[in-house]
Parts: C-alpha cells; structure tokens; sequence
C-alpha cells in the first residue's frame, strides 16, 4: 500500500470516530438528525454535513463506508453508492477500503 493510501483511509476514520461520538450523542438526547463532519480524504477539511441518524446507521453497516460532503469525492479511491441531498455516501476501494474496514470502530460488533 502506498502511503498516500494509508494517510486516505486514517483521515477519513479519523473523521468517522468523530463522528461516532456526535451520533451517540444526538441519540442520547433524542435527535433525528446530526451535524456530523464531512469524512472525506482532506486533513484540512472541516465542512459540516447535516444529515439524519438513520442514513448515517445505515452508511456504518459497512465499514468501507463514509458520508462526504458533494464535490470532496476522490474517484481514485472511492465510488458514490449513494446521493443524498446535502451528502454522498461512497464506498472505499481496494486498499483504502481494507484499511478502512480493519480501522473500522464498529468492526467487533459486527464479527
């Protein structure tokens, strides 16, 4: 694996462990939605993307799974699987999906 695709696929879990926290919160208080940060490949990026809890359940039942802010896809390494208003939702492609799934916080829930 080259280390662009390593420093990819820890920038993006990064941005998903943050956002784990933010959606166990909101569900804590009894939110439908959350403002969660946009898990694309950027260090830099810090947009917000507003999204409702059940598509962002939904985009964790896989691992090589993230929502990205429209326009901060990276066809290199990724394929939107779906389009929402406000977010897309892509799939990880080889290598940066494998990492990304091993580094997944959820991954012993689902083995």
């Amino acid at each position: 694996m080259r280390s662009e695709e390593l420093r990819i696929a820890k920038t993006e879990s990064l941005f998903r462990d943050v956002n784990e926290r933010i959606a166990e919160t909101a569900e804590r208080v009894g939110a439908n939605e959350a403002e969660l940060v946009c898990e694309c490949g950027d260090p830099e990026c810090g947009e917000r993307i507003a999204a409702p809890l059940e598509d962002y359940e939904k985009t964790r039942a896989d691992g090589s799974h993230f929502l990205v802010s429209p326009g901060h896809e990276h066809q290199k390494h990724e394929r939107v699987v779906k389009t929402r208003p406000g977010f897309r939702i892509v799939a990880k492609l080889r290598a940066v999906g494998a990492v990304a799934r091993r580094l997944n916080p959820r991954r012993a829930e689902a083995q």
